[in-house]
């Protein structure tokens, strides 16, 4: 697709939810953050809450762009690509966290023969980029197997199930006793799992794969009403009403499936999935149709480069964190001591947190916009 042709706003709100994710991820102390930068303790919705859902939902405008050129046919090529790219991502969020165990028990210590233990007896399953990986794969077989218009369908069907699972086994609190955390523990095992508040609770767990893949393939059919006129003001007029429709039926359906992004409610697909259909609108009209477009360079270079960015940001952080040295008598890694001692002094306790998350969303940007300039694409 030459570059003029493409949706540009597109790559921009997939850049912003990089950056976002990347600022969310990296405070420079998890004891001093500000609220709109914390998710929520259990039910609602805070900011930081919508940044990993908009990437979910991108992807999935992205699938529908990606599979029209072969129009939609499933075939064993297909499936060999759809299978490759899930492993993929799944292989690649493992051995992130094999890295970071490393060095964590390297640096504190610890032997290989404990790196090993640690891997094979603690190593998380299931996190961000196991999520895309199977996300994406499943996705992408309902999106060939039933073809893009009955795409709301199959989400709601998908949406329903999950409830009944969640309303017939009263799942709507953080307990032990709830279905999504027995189905990881019985099938994870607690070592292998996320904790929340004390208790064995993964969210991007199996059960609430379910909605996700519903979110995704909302996302997919969001990527049909654009891509069905090419008549810029019809695609957001189509993105706005969407939206609208699914972020009024997210809220309604919140009195009876609270918004919950540990459970990945449906209340919160439709939500977050209304609310980014809005901003991809709003996007749309600022960027594609009054090419008022400068402002989003920035974002524009992480969305070139999305998921390659991403783990880099990961892998420098888990790098420069576990770098330790003396200072004045103090033990620092290389990150807090760029928090304790550059930033909080300057800041205070949030504002120098905060910095230090911006300042490496400044690195990567160091990094992605030469990639963006030269059209260099790293795909992962």
């Amino acid at each position: 697709m030459e570059k003029q042709k493409r949706l540009v706003a597109l790559d921009v709100l997939r850049g912003i939810t990089i950056a976002g994710m990347i600022t969310v991820n990296n405070p420079g102390s998890w004891s001093h953050i500000y609220a709109p930068l914390r998710h929520a303790e259990w039910n609602g919705c805070t900011p930081t809450d919508l940044v990993f859902p908009f990437f979910v939902f991108v992807m999935g405008v992205a699938m529908y762009i990606s599979w029209i050129k072969s129009d939609f046919v499933l075939t064993w090529r297909a499936a060999g690509k759809l299978l490759y790219r899930g492993l993929a991502l799944v292989l690649i969020g493992w051995a992130v966290g094999c890295y970071g165990t490393m060095l964590r028990t390297l640096t504190t210590g610890g032997s290989w023969a404990d790196v090993g233990d640690k891997i094979v007896h603690g190593l998380r399953f299931l996190g961000v980029f196991p999520r895309l990986g199977i996300v994406s794969c499943l996705a992408g077989f309902c999106l060939l197997i039933f073809k893009p218009k009955y795409l709301p369908w199959v989400s709601a069907a998908l949406m329903l199930i999950y409830c009944v699972i969640i309303g017939a086994t009263d799942s709507f609190e953080l307990n032990t006793d709830n279905i999504v955390s027995r189905v990881d523990v019985a099938v994870l095992g607690e070592n292998h799992m996320y904790h929340k508040g004390g208790i064995a609770f993964d969210p991007e767990g199996i059960l609430s794969t379910i909605p996700c893949i519903a979110h995704c393939l909302l996302g997919a059919f969001a990527g049909k009403l654009i891509m069905s006129t090419g008549d810029k003001w019809k695609k957001v007029n189509n993105m706005f009403i969407f939206g609208s429709i699914i972020l009024l039926s997210g809220f309604l359906l919140d009195y009876a499936f609270p918004i919950n992004k540990t459970l990945w409610s449906a209340s919160y697909v439709l939500v977050t999935c209304g609310l980014a259909s809005l901003l991809l609108a709003l996007l749309i009209w600022i960027i594609d149709i009054n090419d008022k477009r400068h402002w989003a360079v920035f974002f524009e270079s992480f969305g070139a480069n999305p998921l390659f960015i991403y783990v880099l940001s990961a892998l420098i952080v888990l790098t420069i964190g576990n770098i330790r040295f003396v200072f004045y008598g103090e033990q620092y890694s290389l990150w807090s001591f760029w928090y304790k001692v550059c930033m909080q002094p300057l800041l205070g306790d949030n504002g120098g947190s905060l910095a230090c998350a911006l300042s490496l969303v400044g690195l990567m940007w160091i990094i992605s916009y030469p990639l963006y300039r030269k059209k260099i694409y790293i795909k992962l």
